[in-house]
């Protein structure tokens, strides 16, 4: 009687991955009898009439072509169950209201290490481990981003040389983003799905996006950190690739990077990995 009032008889959605993320489009997710109901016309699923047991998910990405009721939003608010809206394959993060995970362990650990300075740079430099290889012995921030820098700059070289693409540098102009060339240009939308998959990511476990430990300004720092920890693996293969084949001409090289990341993505679960690096990063691998 319970199983069929809370609809887990007719459930058949996978989880996207084990940190309970499931992935829904072109359809429209609502209530029907005390349960979300996702009613589509086929894409990520089949198409069909579907129950999703919403007690056991922890976050609803809902992509292109789909619809959200009030009610829907109710149920999920008062369950704690995340919702983002997200582009194909999460290529892009475009709001994520702030339901979430009823614990609030990660983001007072993230806080309370980002108001010690001790701690705060010590943070940074675990990150900066992971991006150059090796753990250096610098304190001082200012340092280790010069140091990063170099590293950044010789690994666009090296990616392009795997690729076979032309590489006179990084040029980048935020007031005319399409007047540089076709690999700077896909590096630009490259790091932009990139940064879409970190902010579901840090969505996902209610951590706070402004509080970054290498980025700063920004209200999206902690975001931008979580990103740059994925360049060298994801970034640059998927921005490199995509030149090379904008360069025939036959696509715009922004489908084409796009395309690229969602298979990318899919294939090598990124954003799950992204999940599991901010919990490492905090120590906290049993948070959810």
């Amino acid at each position: 009687m319970l199983k069929g009032r809370l609809g887990l008889d007719a459930a058949r959605i996978p989880h996207g991955d084990r940190h309970g993320l499931i992935w829904l489009d072109r359809g429209e997710l609502s209530v029907a009898d005390g349960c979300l109901r996702f009613v589509t016309a086929g894409g990520a699923l089949a198409s069909g009439d579907y129950r999703i047991p919403y007690q056991a998910i922890s976050m609803i990405l809902l992509g292109p072509g789909s619809s959200v009721t009030h009610d829907a939003l109710r149920l999920m608010a008062r369950h704690g169950v995340g919702l983002a809206a997200v582009g194909e394959d999460g290529v892009r993060c475009y709001t994520a209201p702030p339901l979430g995970p009823d614990r609030s362990d990660l983001a007072r650990r993230q806080a309370r290490v980002w108001a010690d300075e001790a701690a705060r740079v010590s943070i940074a430099r675990r990150m900066y481990a992971w991006r150059l290889g090796e753990v250096l012995p610098h304190q001082d921030i200012a340092v280790l981003r010069g140091i990063e820098g170099a590293h950044v700059k010789a690994s666009y070289k090296l990616a392009a040389g795997r690729f076979g693409v032309t590489w006179t540098g990084r040029h980048y102009d935020r007031a005319a983003p399409d007047s540089a060339d076709l690999p700077n240009q896909a590096i630009n939308h490259a790091a932009t799905a990139v940064q879409a998959a970190a902010a579901i990511a840090v969505a996902s476990v209610s951590a706070l996006p402004q509080l970054g430990f290498i980025h700063e300004d920004s209200d999206q720092s902690f975001v931008l950190d979580i990103a740059d920890l994925f360049r060298e693996s994801v970034t640059l293969p998927v921005a490199f690739a995509s030149a090379k084949e904008a360069a025939k001409g036959q696509e715009t090289v922004d489908r084409l990077v796009r395309r690229r990341a969602g298979r990318t993505f899919r294939e090598r679960a990124v954003i799950p990995s992204m999940i599991d690096k901010i919990k490492e990063l905090f120590e906290m691998a049993e948070c959810r």
